[in-house]
């Protein structure tokens, strides 16, 4: 064994567990939104999750001086700003919107689709190459996508909320793609701080609405917005972030695929909802497709500074 080769297999462990946190916090979300929002509107349910994500990130970093826009350059801030449109207020309220109207088979497919939108936006602007292998396992996994949403409850119906999915899938892939360059800068934890805080900041406008739905809901569809605020949206944002910050912008864009066997194994496990045959069948290309655009290299090289 080479003297590189402890170091290189401890600095893949914080990786993993990241990939691992993002899968699970992220799966769990779909179940919550479809709960929340019958009391939140969109936006108003989008506002109170990342209030919620935005509090929990300040108490966690701001006594300790980790964040801080003190020497930020005004372009960089318009940059967060941006991100935070795309990442928050935008993406958020469209998929709020979209579950509204959209079967959970349809919605699933429908987000599905960003990893192929990053790969693309990611090859134009970043130079990035997936390569032959890249391209046939995003196929494989969008088909095991495919597979699952047609086994779904209701299966696929396109409906009106079909639009709001597709701009959330787009606004997603840009935002992947924009925050690469800002990861070396400022690192993963001051910029998944900031894209929320300034997400949030643009879904104030909402607040009158968010407080008259507050004053109606059940504790339980309150309890779901705060949820979605901790794990899926401060823990989960995060993790993503630092898995972005050290795999490129289509490989790391590539696990999301497995986001929906995630969010089955999980409502299996927590609700008792027992997968159907074709959650299993459409697990395998998911597995494999990702495998396959991840199998470049055995251990993924840093590209920016890690978050202690």
């Amino acid at each position: 064994m080479n003297g590189h080769g402890a170091p290189r297999s401890r600095s893949s462990a914080p990786l993993f567990v990241a990939i691992a946190v993002t899968l699970l916090t992220w799966s769990s979300a779909y179940s919550a939104i479809r709960y929340a929002v019958r009391a939140f509107p969109p936006a108003s349910l989008a506002l109170l999750r990342f209030t919620v994500a935005s509090v929990t990130l300040a108490l966690l970093t701001l006594p300790t001086g980790r964040v801080s826009l003190r020497g930020m350059p005004r372009r960089d801030l318009g940059g967060f700003l941006l991100m935070g449109l795309l990442a928050i207020t935008i993406y958020h309220t469209a998929l709020n919107a979209g579950e509204r109207t959209v079967s959970a088979g349809a919605a699933s497919l429908l987000i599905n689709t960003s990893p192929i939108w990053t790969a693309l936006v990611a090859t134009a602007f970043l130079g990035e190459r997936l390569g032959a292998r890249g391209w046939i396992g995003t196929a494989l996994a969008f088909l095991g996508a495919v597979i699952i949403s047609l086994g779904a409850s209701g299966g696929i119906r396109f409906e009106g909320g079909v639009g709001f999915i597709i701009v959330a899938s787009l606004c997603q892939a840009v935002y992947i793609v924009r925050q690469k360059k800002y990861l070396a800068r400022y690192g993963a934890l001051q910029s998944t701080c900031l894209t929320i805080w300034t997400g949030t900041f643009l879904l104030l406008p909402f607040l009158p609405e968010c407080w008259r739905a507050l004053r109606v809901a059940t504790p339980a569809e309150i309890g779901a917005a705060v949820y979605l605020g901790v794990a899926p949206g401060a823990i989960g944002y995060v993790t993503w972030t630092y898995v972005l910050s050290r795999l490129p912008a289509s490989r790391a864009a590539s696990l999301l695929y497995l986001i929906s066997p995630f969010a089955y194994l999980t409502g299996w496990a927590v609700l008792g909802e027992r997968p159907g045959a074709a959650a299993f069948l459409g697990g395998i290309p998911i597995i494999a497709g990702v495998a396959l655009v991840n199998a470049r290299r055995a251990v993924p090289r840093p590209e920016a500074r890690p978050e202690g």
